[in-house]
Formats: structure tokens, sequence, C-alpha cells
């Protein structure tokens, strides 16, 4: 079996996987709101429709208050998982740059918070190297497209 990694567009993994953590750090961040029925009838307008269908309220409301914060854990389980997969540089970047606070900029991450403090394009290779990982990783649990990411091969394969 011959499985050849896909080459990914380097911007398009980015723009995607910070997608991802800042979906993360608002699942993170935001509370829930759990929904309430209400309690008095209100009229509905039927324009030349089926009346006799009927809804129970209660039960949807029931099943959004469950399923909702249910799937939120979920992604951030997801999230949390396969960043733990990661080198220990790599964890780092990403925990202090993307999965904390919004506020945090590459300058501070490479500058002061990476023991010993690194160049910018040390820095650049190290994202790179866990974004392209987290890609296939984020893929695998189908949170991702591959094929959208893939570089446009400039020589045909015959």
């Amino acid at each position: 079996m011959n499985y050849v990694l896909p080459e990914l567009d380097r911007r398009k993994t980015q723009c995607a996987v910070e997608a991802i953590f800042e979906k993360y750090r608002i699942y993170k961040t935001i509370t829930f709101e759990a929904r309430e029925t209400s309690m008095t009838a209100s009229y509905t307008e039927r324009f030349h429709g089926p009346t006799n269908v009927t809804s129970d309220q209660t039960a949807k409301v029931a099943v959004y208050n469950v399923d909702v914060p249910a799937a939120r854990k979920r992604y951030c389980e997801t999230v949390e998982s396969i960043v733990e997969r990661l080198s220990e540089r790599e964890q780092l970047l990403v925990r202090e740059r993307y999965m904390k606070q919004d506020d945090v900029y590459d300058y501070k991450v490479y500058n002061h918070i990476l023991e010993p403090p690194v160049s910018k394009d040390t820095y650049t290779k190290i994202r790179a190297r866990a974004f392209y990982k987290m890609a296939l990783a984020f893929a695998d649990r189908e949170l991702l497209k591959l094929d959208e990411l893939e570089k446009a091969s400039k020589c045909k394969s015959v």
C-alpha cells in the first residue's frame, strides 16, 4: 500500500485551522442560553395548508437544551484531543496562541512564551508543521475538507 500525504496550501490550511480555533474559543467563553417554553398560547396564521399538524414545543426545547451543549462539549473535547497529540513545542504554541485568549499575538509567543525564545522564521516553521498535522487530524474527524485545502498540482500525472 502506497499512501502519499496530500500537499496542502499553507494559507488556506492556516485560515481553516484558525477558524476551528475561533469556534473553539467562542464555545469555551460564551455560555449556553437554555431555551424556555412559552406559557401563553399564540395565534398562528395558516395559509391554505394542513391544519392538523401538531407540534410539541416542550419536546423541541428539551431536545435543544440537551443536544446543543453536548455537541459544543464534544467539539471542544475533539479539538483538545487533537492538540494533545502534537509535540511539546507545538502544543505550547497552539495552546498559548490559539486556545486561550484572543489578544495573544505571534511575537508574544515566540519572544516571551517559548523557552528558549525562537526567531520568527523558526516559529513559522513550527506553526506550519503543527497546522499540517492538525489539518489532517481535523479532516479525519470531518471538521475540515482536505480537497478544499490541497494545492493545485502543476504537473499532470499520467
